[in-house]
């Protein structure tokens, strides 16, 4: 268990995309885990993604059943929303800004919340 002034140290990470990023029409992620000596049944994670404070896209994948003592590879596809050029270069001119959460259930129990928030660098050339 992660003492409670530690949660934000541990559960957050930053990343810094390219500005090419913002323009894909689906990325994909695959999130690693292992489970102990009982099953776990529905689990679920959604995901929260929002510029300052306007939600921009939101994703709720559920697991379903997890066998016990199991190393599990979730491997999830996101569709990107079409984002407008105005808020593109809001997000670009704005690092760390876009921030996103991402909540994991087992059944109706939270078991975990991480943090992340991104910038969207112009190293990779012009938007």
């Amino acid at each position: 268990m992660v003492p409670p002034e530690m949660e934000d140290a541990v559960r957050s990470i930053s990343y810094d995309f390219g500005t090419e990023f913002l323009r894909k029409k689906s990325i994909a992620t695959q999130l690693q885990f292992a489970v102990g000596p009982a099953a776990v049944e529905n689990f679920r994670m959604i995901e929260r993604h929002y510029f300052r404070d306007r939600l921009i896209k939101s994703f709720d994948f559920t697991f379903g059943f997890v066998i016990p003592n199991s190393s599990n590879s979730w491997e999830a596809i996101y569709d990107m929303p079409a984002l407008d050029e105005e808020l593109l270069r809001q997000m670009v001119d704005a690092p760390y800004e876009t921030r996103s959460d991402s909540f994991y259930f087992v059944g109706d129990k939270l078991i975990m919340h991480n943090k992340a928030s991104y910038a969207y660098t112009s190293a990779g050339g012009p938007m």
